[in-house]
């Protein structure tokens, strides 16, 4: 089983603390406004203190089950924390495959490979965290791997 590169860790963890400090923000709005009696003037720093390390946690929870395989006849993902998740994607439903990097993903040498189905909606996959280089193998090996089992599953 393939895993996530582990840079892909600072993006989780970037993220979980980014919403972290905008809830305290609007918990520091709430209080700077409305000033319930309730609510202590540390409770912004304690929501960010709280929320940051749970969503660190979870980040971190969250890249130790990602793992990823290709197996012959299809895509096996394995991920999740509190929901564990195994997705197999026969070849034969793969419609195309992308290459997707975002400015955080470019900055930090990273790419996602992103694989589209025939199904329903919400049929697509994706494989977060890989090298650059890594993604386009993967996507160039998945696309040659869909074309020949097209030709296999031909009536």
């Amino acid at each position: 089983m393939n895993r996530l590169h582990p840079r892909v860790r600072l993006i989780w963890i970037g993220r979980s603390v980014l919403t972290s400090a905008l809830l305290a923000g609007a918990v520091f709005g709430v209080g700077r406004f409305f000033r319930p009696a309730w609510l202590p003037s540390w409770a912004p720093i304690a929501v960010f203190g709280v929320l940051a390390t749970l969503g660190v946690t979870f980040a971190i929870l969250r890249y130790r089950s990602w793992r990823w395989e290709v197996r012959e006849d299809s895509l096996y993902l394995e991920r999740g924390v509190l929901t564990h998740v195994r997705t197999v994607v026969p070849f034969v439903r793969i419609q195309h495959v992308d290459t997707a990097r975002s400015p955080i993903q470019r900055f930090l040498g990273l790419a996602s490979t992103v694989v589209y189905t025939a199904g329903s909606r919400g049929a697509d996959v994706s494989v977060p965290g890989l090298e650059v280089g890594g993604a386009d193998d993967l996507r160039e090996r998945l696309k040659r791997l869909a074309i020949r089992s097209e030709g296999e599953d031909a009536v």
